[in-house]
């Protein structure tokens, strides 16, 4: 079984956890624009590195940041 990443979850991770993408940006030492771009902009996929850190922050696991997409068996 075979999956792609599809749209960010992290908007509605956010509203979960009641935090801002500021709140977030200042936890991870980044900037506001740069999560905005996670939530915003589907070409803009975080590292392995960001989603452990997010999910470290919000309490939830990696593949709760995004959508899996079934592509079939490779």
């Amino acid at each position: 079984m075979a999956y792609q990443v599809g749209r960010c979850l992290l908007r509605e991770r956010l509203q979960n956890a009641k935090m801002s993408q500021l709140e977030l940006a200042a936890k991870l030492g980044v900037t506001r624009q740069q999560i905005n771009k996670y939530v915003n902009d589907p070409p803009t996929v975080m590292t392995l590195q960001v989603a452990k850190n997010i999910s470290t922050i919000l309490h939830c696991s990696i593949e709760d940041l995004y959508e899996w997409v079934e592509v079939g068996d490779k």
